[in-house]
């Protein structure tokens, strides 16, 4: 038995001393050995050759799948209002009574029809579907026998995911978070200085490097001369709580949200005694005006972080599909800060970087992502933006948000994330309703003026 538990010491030890030598200390002076760049070559070329036997294998499926759409509805491109329009022109104009005929309200009747069948938003909050089959079985419950080779090459895969790689990314993550924890509370112990911000930074960014590798991430970054400066503000679409170990792993930011209890609270502490951070208790998060105080505070002095902002709102807790960008809330653009964008694109073929918060707790949800692939994803700095004379926050945050999808590849939404778990608002309703009713009688108004 003593035996038993040496050699079981021993090889704890050689575990650890890899990963340290491997992987820990090329991950804290930001570069690599190569080890993940050759295990993502042999996976992309793995998965390759797993596309081209099941495409071989299910010729004429490829072929309805290539020809259909994930959506259940077909919709233009188009706004409303000019597909109403195209539609008008395609009938004759009534003698009297403007352009409003019976026929109109069949327009309204459809577009309804279609919404409660597949709406724009709650679509926004499902994983996005692939277009070949990743050897993962949570991505093809209806898996069926093709091969003995690919039958084989996916048992495989099982093993290496949950017998290799589950353990060496939960080894790098509780020794990331460890390391921040005790690495920030000691920092946090000298006085200000420049020395402590940049022994601060230094730590935070070698964590959340050790974090990545724990999650075998791949990260291009793009323009990087366009990177947030101190004294802004960070603005990016929202898909996981990964998106902030994706953006801290190229730079140090200051982050904003409710301070909570648990092993979260521990860590939130510990950040905040080596950088400012901005932390409010749940009650405060309420007050507009005193988060917007503090964001403004922090902003106004030109030597902290640039602060990180998720802005989608609710979405926070609900974060969107990394498939399209929806409506911003307004307050990180009432302060007036620079605002710089970042865009952020997962390659879901390697592992779907989406949190369904409704389905799967984070525990769930992090041991997913850990039995993952690979997380795959580019990130785009894009050019500082400012508001600009004459426009209030709503028309700020969707000009930027604009910019965002469109670097991305994004759809982009102007409906609130928080319609998933929330009735629309009175106050939308009777927006709206004005806007069908212009549609509709827009021209009524003006032809009885004429008359």
């Amino acid at each position: 038995m003593e035996d038993f538990w040496t050699g079981a010491l021993w090889a704890l030890k050689i575990w650890l001393y890899l990963i340290v030598c491997l992987i820990m200390f090329p991950a804290m002076f930001g570069f690599s050995l190569g080890i993940s760049e050759t295990y993502m070559t042999i996976l992309f070329k793995t998965l390759e050759w797993a596309t081209v036997k099941i495409q071989k294998a299910n010729t004429e499926e490829r072929t309805l799948n290539a020809s259909t759409s994930n959506s259940l509805i077909q919709r233009g491109g188009g706004s409303m209002e000019k597909e109403f329009e195209e539609l008008r022109l395609t009938r004759p104009k009534p003698p009297v009574g403007g352009d409003f005929t019976l026929s109109d309200s069949f327009y309204f009747t459809r577009r309804g029809i279609e919404s409660i069948i597949e709406d724009e938003v709650t679509q926004r909050f499902t994983s996005e579907e692939l277009v070949s089959w990743n050897l993962l079985t949570r991505t093809n419950n209806d898996f069926q026998y093709i091969s003995l080779r690919l039958t084989l090459v996916y048992g495989l895969g099982i093993f290496v995911r949950y017998c290799i790689l589950a353990p060496l990314r939960i080894t790098l993550a509780c020794i990331g978070l460890s390391w921040l924890v005790i690495g920030t509370s000691t920092v946090g112990l000298l006085p200000n200085s420049r020395i402590k911000s940049w022994l601060s930074e230094w730590v935070h960014v070698m964590c959340y490097r050790i974090c990545a590798r724990g999650l075998s991430a791949t990260i291009h970054y793009h323009n990087r001369e366009n990177k947030p400066q101190k004294g802004g503000i960070c603005v990016a679409n929202h898909t996981s709580p990964i998106d902030i170990v994706i953006l801290c792993n190229d730079g140090c930011y200051a982050m904003v949200g409710q301070i909570h209890g648990g092993l979260m609270g521990v860590i939130q502490r510990a950040m905040v005694r080596s950088c400012p951070h901005v932390w409010f208790e749940r009650a405060e998060m309420k007050d507009r005006h005193l988060v917007t105080n503090r964001l403004k505070d922090h902003v106004n002095d030109k030597r902290k972080l640039p602060i990180l902002i998720f802005p989608e709102g609710k979405c926070d807790r609900e974060p969107v599909s990394n498939t399209s960008v929806m409506m911003f809330k307004k307050g990180s653009f009432e302060i007036g800060a620079t605002i710089y964008p970042v865009a952020i694109k997962y390659d879901p073929k390697f592992g779907d970087a989406f949190w369904n918060s409704s389905k799967y707790s984070m525990v769930s949800y992090l041991l997913r992502m850990m039995t993952s692939w690979a997380l795959v994803c580019n990130v785009w700095y894009l050019p500082a933006m400012y508001q600009q004379a004459g426009e209030d926050a709503v028309q700020f945050a969707n000009r930027v948000k604009s910019a965002i999808a469109h670097q991305g590849g994004l759809v982009d939404l102007q409906w609130d994330g928080g319609l998933k778990r929330a009735k629309v608002k009175e106050a939308f309703k009777e927006q709206q309703q004005k806007k069908y009713s212009s549609m509709v009688v827009g021209d009524d108004s003006s032809s009885s003026n004429s008359d």
